[in-house]
């Protein structure tokens, strides 16, 4: 009886046990999808920071989702008018609360700052308290654990590796890689004169062949399958942007778009190591403007890393067409600990969302002429173009942890549109249809068809 009565008080107690951790599950999963949101939503409420109302679990994903179905659903006409139709939340929700407002995604609040000054706290993080964000699993997956997904003495140190591999004096080796990789598209090219061709897919092999060539001293043929696999892992990413996932249950249950990830990411990481192994062993009128200049600085030869420095026309251009499509639409940070921004108290971990695609299209900071195509803003600056805010143009990032690739990314732009202009002379084909659609960056969702003629 004693036997019995001692095991009746075990399974008692584990029985317990068991009733109150479940308990405290419900208590700690209710707090963070009820409780939390609603004291946020009433916290700023009473600062006077509207924004939609929380639902639960799902917050406002399901009206975002429906928003963008419905912009996507048709194309539009050869505009630069592309902030409704890439984030028409942002776009309606600004209408509708003013510049400054919230919203949710899931039970995370987004607070979404357009002031400059308040952009320029944020961004700069003088203070430290405004950390990058816990990437999306997805974005972890596709990104790896490197400067974009760290945070913290790692990132601090792989930033100091990146700056040294992109320093200027980097940039003279890595010139005639660029040069070699454009001079194969247009190889490709001569075939095509006078005809259509589709340029958004060429683009996006030569980008992929430059970072072959000057990262893994490799080509894209033999770098193909990663950039095969990393578009994959992007259309997943863009899939499940906006999808709800319930706290905690993701490490329990995997959907078939996290077990084909986690596939594809080992994937890329066993191509990686064998290239690494492989190497160890062995506008019409603004055209013509650009032109006159690349054949003034150049001729017909090969651009030098000198010459493009002084490619000031170009540069106009160039940021002109950032501006309008930026290859990043928003930036996050996340609050790590209460703190004030402005006039506006700041809950802990709370996300702090700055709108780099409304900014640029905000005619209170670029005029009535917002979504022309006007690359002579820029003929006197950024500052100037801004009206002296500077953090109103963020095509890469701000601050400390700014694109570390932005001078690459330039370099690699000048590089191929000289050695392109100095050739051709390129007109949009009448089977273009303009539809830009945010696919981790902003993209042309029909591709980008257009007809090259001989210079």
């Amino acid at each position: 009886m004693a036997v019995v009565a001692a095991m009746g008080t075990t399974i008692i107690f584990l029985s317990s046990c068991g009733c109150l951790y479940l308990l405290l599950l419900f208590i700690n999963f209710f707090n963070k999808v009820w409780w939390t949101p609603i004291r946020i939503q009433s916290a700023l409420h009473s600062q006077g920071v509207k924004g939609p109302s929380y639902r639960f679990l799902h917050g406002n994903l399901k009206e975002i989702i429906n928003l963008r179905k419905e912009a996507m659903s048709s194309p539009t006409e050869l505009c630069h008018q592309s902030f409704s139709r890439i984030q028409p939340h942002v776009y309606l929700w600004s209408k509708l609360h003013g510049k400054n407002f919230f919203w949710w995604k899931g039970s995370q609040a987004q607070l979404v700052v357009y002031e400059t000054e308040q952009i320029k706290v944020v961004l700069n993080n003088k203070d430290g308290n405004y950390l990058k964000p816990e990437v999306q699993p997805y974005l972890k997956k596709l990104f790896g654990d490197g400067l974009v997904t760290t945070r913290g003495e790692k990132w601090f140190k792989l930033r100091k590796v990146a700056n040294h591999a992109f320093h200027g004096e980097s940039f003279k080796d890595m010139i005639p890689e660029m040069v070699s990789s454009v001079e194969m598209m247009l190889g490709r090219w001569k075939d095509h004169r006078g005809k259509e061709i589709e340029v958004f897919q060429d683009f996006k092999v030569l980008t992929s062949e430059i970072i072959s060539r000057t990262a893994f001293g490799s080509s894209y043929l033999e770098g193909q399958q990663i950039f095969e696999i990393l578009t994959r892992m992007v259309l997943i990413f863009s899939k499940n942007l906006f999808k709800m996932r319930i706290p905690g249950i993701g490490k329990l249950v995997k959907t078939q778009d996290d077990i084909q990830s986690e596939k594809l990411g080992q994937l890329i990481r066993n191509s990686v190591i064998k290239m690494i192994k492989k190497r160890e062993a062995a506008m019409a009128d603004w055209q013509e403007k650009v032109r006159n200049e690349i054949l003034e600085l150049f001729g017909q030869q090969n651009p030098s890393l000198e010459g493009i420095s002084r490619l000031k026309t170009m540069s106009m251009v160039i940021n002109e067409s950032l501006r309008l499509y930026p290859p990043v639409v928003g930036l996050l940070r996340e609050v790590k600990k209460g703190t004030k921004l402005g006039n506006l108290i700041i809950p802990e971990k709370m996300e702090v969302h700055v709108p780099s695609l409304a900014l640029h299209h905000d005619p209170q900071i670029w005029g009535d002429d917002v979504h022309l195509f006007k690359p002579d803003r820029f003929a006197e600056g950024v500052a100037k173009a801004t009206k002296n805010n500077i953090s109103a143009f963020l095509p890469f990032g701000m601050g400390p942890r700014n694109c570390v690739g932005m001078n690459f990314a330039y370099n690699e732009i000048k590089i191929t549109l000289s050695m392109i202009l100095q050739r051709y002379r390129i007109t949009l084909s009448p089977n273009y249809v303009h539809s830009p659609v945010l696919v981790l960056a902003i993209c042309p969702q029909h591709g980008l068809q257009v007809t090259i003629k001989a210079v």
